[in-house]
């Protein structure tokens, strides 16, 4: 039986309308009263996710920024790993000439946009984490967890993709989280070595994880631990990387909840 279950929230646990659905936040409950660690796992920034957590009631670990940083269930950070300021220098030089692009920085205690976004209100108005805007010419490189950039259509951050890992090399780990979303961390930065982070402080192995997931950003993740489950609406990329991982519903449908009430959790009628 599995101790840990680890979830990656957007497109996977939470809803299209990115909240926690009741049924969802009903299982997640249950799992910690049967004594099993629930784990967030995502690419959004702590302060965002620590809403998630308050609003589901259990004291869970949340791995964030896609692995950069790693708080426990008290909310005391157990592990953080940064970008190099030059590297930060970098990524921002390549992107923000693109107006056509948004370039997000997070920082231990914030989220910093190129520009202004109604678009990015919207998507974390129910946390009621927001952003401020930063100079482009200018940006800060101090505490820096990762630099991302946004576009509404994914052929379009492809050359990013291929600039950015021309320019960075190994120097940092480099994903798309969702087809309009590219996310650049620090070398060995991923939800995978986090998780294994998690298990050991818990006592326990990778062996004894599970894992959802619907992105590339997730790959390490679900390779890593003893079970990985991929979302039905997860990339292409995602599924033929890991042709022998399960494929489960769509978060419309509280795929994670319910393959968790069938699985691993008992749900009275």
């Amino acid at each position: 039986m599995y101790k840990i279950i680890a979830s990656d929230l957007d497109g996977t646990l939470l809803t299209p309308e990115h909240k926690i659905a009741p049924f969802s936040r009903s299982v997640l409950q249950k799992l910690h009263q049967r004594g099993e660690h629930f784990v967030f796992a995502t690419g959004r920034h702590h302060e965002d996710v620590a809403a998630f957590r308050a609003q589901v009631g259990i004291p869970a670990y949340m791995i964030t920024s896609n692995g950069a940083c790693v708080h426990d269930s008290e909310d005391n950070l157990i592990f953080q790993k940064t970008l190099d300021p030059a590297l930060v220098r970098q990524v921002v030089a390549l992107t923000a000439h693109d107006d056509n692009l948004i370039v997000h920085i997070y920082q231990a205690d914030q989220w910093l946009l190129s520009h202004e976004s109604e678009e990015m209100k919207a998507y974390h108005k129910e946390s009621g984490h927001s952003y401020v805007v930063f100079d482009c010419n200018n940006p800060p490189t101090d505490n820096v967890l990762k630099v991302f950039i946004t576009h509404k259509e994914h052929e379009y951050l492809l050359p990013y993709e291929e600039k950015l890992i021309a320019a960075l090399g190994t120097n940092a780990a480099i994903a798309f989280s969702s087809l309009t979303c590219l996310e650049v961390m620090a070398e060995g930065v991923s939800k995978g070595a986090a998780l294994q982070v998690v298990a050991e402080r818990l006592g326990y192995q990778l062996a004894d994880c599970v894992a959802f997931g619907d992105g590339m950003n997730d790959y390490e993740m679900l390779s890593m631990a003893g079970k990985g489950l991929i979302m039905g609406t997860a990339h292409d990329r995602l599924k033929a990387a890991l042709p022998n991982n399960e494929v489960i519903g769509n978060c419309v449908d509280e795929a994670v909840a319910h393959y968790l009430a069938e699985h691993i959790v008992e749900i009275a009628d």
